[in-house]
């Protein structure tokens, strides 16, 4: 990446951990809350690394930005969670440059997901961006980078059927709760958790159950209170939680907290009990499925459900994948345009030392100078010739390095280092 003038940094890493080779467990050493995502960039920052991106959802762990080597990103996130570098390479991945790259477009356009067709991914990689850039980490590759993955998604979106029907860990829930829960419309369900899963699984539940008797719960009372106004539903206090779990059929956990936030005492009722764990790292301890009227399913359970309107999806990879490569080219042809952009921006610079040059002799030698059209004049000349020296390098058929050293040549023009 050099050789493109978009960072003080050779190389363009994605370093991360997901789903596939990271249980449970594992993922939630490694996950990131909003806080520990902002220290992370202003560490980078203080360490000079001048565009990254971190991402963590339920199903992966990412940062993807530039770097004299990937370990740098590796000991940030690690300075940052409660995992270890040793823990991280056992189920870790690095990606490099055109790697990292096509890794980003397959994870942003729902085909790296835990569930075919999930466009979860892209609003958190906006997120992503937009945090980054606020904390000013985020360069114009990046800006450029994420553009064009999120142009992918939703040509995807609209031109496939891969995300036909919904596809989302929420809506696998209320899948598994109507697979298995007789009678769900007259049981009750307790939702404890309303962050972004647990609000979709909320509206999954109420559209497909057809239930009434939901009951929501929330460490901070007044966001429930917020979701259950819009939908009609009851809202308990954080106190009651204990109570509450005596009373339901049905309990979806959702909290997004850093430890078990369900255990074992919690937890007295005789009657069949369903626990949906949609948190990672998990919120529901280990010693609750002991219990013999209980029954405990993680996210990473339901995840793997297939139905057949998911496998039928998969016959829409390659349309996906070829919209991908289109949309992958057009970036890679920005990026390409890149490696000439100093040429160009020093022979425009070196053209209006010309022109002041010979304006400023023409301004004593004509008794009839006018130095504002001259300007105009002049100036849209150099425009002219930049933009057909730009067009020139951008052509297919063009030795762009060549091209750029005869430029450099002919003009004696001096490049401005990064």
């Amino acid at each position: 990446m050099k050789n493109y003038h978009i960072s003080k940094h050779n190389s363009f890493y994605t370093i991360g951990l997901n789903y596939k080779k990271a249980d449970a467990e594992v993922r939630g050493k490694f996950s990131l809350e909003e806080e520990a995502m902002e220290n992370l960039l202003r560490q980078a920052k203080d360490q000079d690394i001048d565009g990254l991106l971190v991402t963590s959802t339920c199903n992966r762990t990412e940062l993807h930005g530039f770097a004299q080597h990937p370990f740098q990103l590796i000991k940030l996130l690690c300075d940052n969670t409660n995992g270890t570098v040793e823990e991280f390479q056992e189920v870790a991945y690095v990606y490099k440059n055109n790697d990292a790259i096509s890794h980003l477009f397959r994870v942003g356009t729902g085909l790296d997901s835990q569930i075919l067709g999930d466009f979860e991914i892209i609003s958190q990689l906006k997120q992503s961006f937009n945090r980054s850039k606020r904390l000013e980490i985020a360069n114009p590759f990046l800006e450029r980078l994420c553009n064009s993955v999120i142009q992918a998604s939703k040509r995807i979106k609209n031109e496939t059927e891969i995300s036909s029907g919904a596809t989302s860990v929420a809506f696998a829930s209320v899948q598994y709760i109507m697979n298995n829960v007789a009678n769900v419309s007259e049981k009750n369900i307790l939702l404890f958790g309303t962050g972004k899963i647990g609000r979709n699984t909320c509206e999954n539940l109420i559209k497909h159950t057809k239930n009434t008797h939901i009951t929501l719960i929330n460490r901070t009372k007044n966001k429930a209170e917020k979701i259950a106004g819009k939908f009609n539903l009851l809202v308990k206090d954080y106190g009651d939680l204990q109570t509450e779990i005596r009373n339901t059929d049905v309990l979806v956990v959702a909290t997004g907290a850093q430890s078990p936030t369900i255990s074992k005492e919690l937890i007295y009722t005789k009657k069949p009990l369903l626990i949906l764990d949609l948190s990672i790292p998990k919120n529901v301890s280990d010693d609750v499925a002991a219990l013999d009227n209980v029954t405990v399913v993680h996210l990473d359970d339901l995840s793997q459900m297939t139905d057949k309107t998911l496998e039928r999806r998969k016959q829409f990879i390659p349309q996906a994948e070829n919209i991908i490569d289109e949309t992958k080219d057009d970036f890679i042809k920005w990026l390409e345009t890149r490696k000439f952009a100093p040429v160009i921006k020093a022979l425009k610079k070196k053209l209006k030392t010309m022109k002041e040059e010979e304006l400023d002799f023409q301004s004593k030698k004509l008794s009839d100078y006018n130095s504002i059209q001259a300007e105009i004049i002049s100036d849209r000349i150099i425009q002219k010739i930049t933009t057909r020296f730009a067009n020139h390098l951008k052509g297919d058929d063009t030795d762009a390095d060549i091209s750029l050293d005869l430029i450099q040549k002919v003009f004696q023009l001096e490049i401005e280092s990064k």
